[in-house]
């Protein structure tokens, strides 16, 4: 049976309902397998040996998404050959395409949920009631443990984008 939590997290004031799992520091990042195009898979073993940093959005179409997103990609032209960026969201791979064309977004990498929401369940992020990913970030190290992991309490919020970097960048040494 999957796992729903309540009581944790809100849309613009009002409780919504996260399937999956909370993960946490230490744990082992779930694998996955997100549409990278129509046509193309992408999945964790993809990026093997990279520190990784997932930006997980509800959609690029939106305010907040749309600036974490870039500011994400600023950073990821600072970070290094090290360490990709992945952005997920529930958005349509062309969307996100569309998206990233528009924004001159080009350092990220957009990985689309939008199939099963596999990657929702397994990370903890789903959103039942919408049927879309819950703003979070989380930083893998080389070896796919996490490292770093903020859910926001409401989603409408920025993360904390000076902290996920900080833990990418200790991790680079």
């Amino acid at each position: 049976m999957t796992q729903e939590r309540t009581g944790i997290a809100t849309f613009k004031g009002s409780p919504i309902t996260l399937v999956g799992p909370e993960l946490k520091v230490g744990d082992s990042a779930p694998s996955f397998t997100l549409s990278k195009s129509l046509l193309e898979q992408a999945s964790l073993s993809d990026f093997a040996g990279k520190i990784k940093l997932i930006s997980v959005v509800p959609s690029l179409d939106t305010g907040v998404c749309d600036a974490q997103t870039r500011r994400f990609n600023e950073a990821a032209s600072e970070l290094g050959e090290e360490v990709v960026v992945l952005t997920v969201s529930a958005d349509l791979p062309f969307a996100q395409a569309r998206w990233c064309g528009a924004a001159g977004v080009d350092r990220v990498v957009t990985l689309s949920d939008y199939r099963d929401n596999s990657f929702g369940k397994a990370y903890g992020v789903l959103i039942k009631e919408f049927v879309i990913d819950m703003r979070a970030i989380f930083v893998l190290d080389q070896n796919d443990i996490i490292q770093y992991v903020e859910y926001l309490p409401e989603m409408s919020h920025h993360p904390d984008y000076d902290q996920a970097i900080d833990a990418v960048k200790k991790l680079l040494g």
